[in-house]
């Protein structure tokens, strides 16, 4: 299992803070996601760290799945947001599309999606994504 980044390593959904200022923060438990992004960003680097404790924690009660597996051959590279629709402080729903480039096997590629959150008693949510081509 990869280990957590130290406290002022950049974090590894690169958004060029430190880890401890970013998603450490949330993983911790220390703060909540303020957006739609800032979670979609924490539950990227949740992947990348196979932290499925925080990616269980964050997902819709409606829609976390029963088992949640992470492989740990599979090797996030990086994340590139691509838009974002709503999904702010003061709003209840929003949409995060996103590509997140791996290395699985020796092979390269792109998972390129849509995931759709909602904001219930002041806390994002992931609920589903739509996979794109």
């Amino acid at each position: 299992m990869p280990e957590n980044p130290g406290a002022a390593a950049n974090c590894v959904c690169l958004s060029g803070e430190a880890y401890a200022d970013c998603c450490g923060r949330f993983h911790s438990g220390g703060a909540d996601a303020a957006t739609a992004e800032q979670l979609m960003r924490s539950r990227y680097s949740a992947f990348v760290l196979l932290n499925a404790e925080y990616l269980r924690k964050t997902w819709h009660p409606d829609t976390v799945p029963a088992d949640l597996e992470l492989d740990p051959a599979m090797e996030w590279r990086r994340l590139d947001i691509l838009s974002t629709n709503r999904g702010g402080p003061l709003d209840t729903e929003g949409t995060v599309e996103f590509k997140a480039h791996y290395r699985h096997d020796g092979e390269r590629g792109v998972h390129h999606e849509t995931s759709r959150f909602v904001r219930e008693h002041r806390r994002w949510y992931y609920v589903d994504a739509v996979r794109l081509a």
